[in-house]
């Protein structure tokens, strides 16, 4: 598992594939087997690159009481 999200949670978007590179204007994607393609885009081809996607943070702590760690 990855974290709070499930791997079909995750939408198959051009911008998370294998063989896709963002262009430099950010909005699109250079594909060697499309051409190039919009972010959301994804073909037959298609596969995942978990190192693509950033992950979600995590809320901050809000604060933490010392007396909460005392025995």
């Amino acid at each position: 598992m990855m974290g709070s999200e499930k791997m079909s949670e995750i939408s198959k978007r051009c911008e998370y594939c294998f063989y896709g590179k963002t262009a430099a204007d950010g909005e699109t994607v250079l594909c060697p087997k499309k051409g190039p393609v919009s972010l959301d885009y994804c073909c037959r081809k298609y596969k995942y690159d978990i190192l693509k996607r950033e992950p979600k943070r995590k809320a901050p702590v809000e604060s933490i009481d010392p007396e909460d760690y005392k025995l």
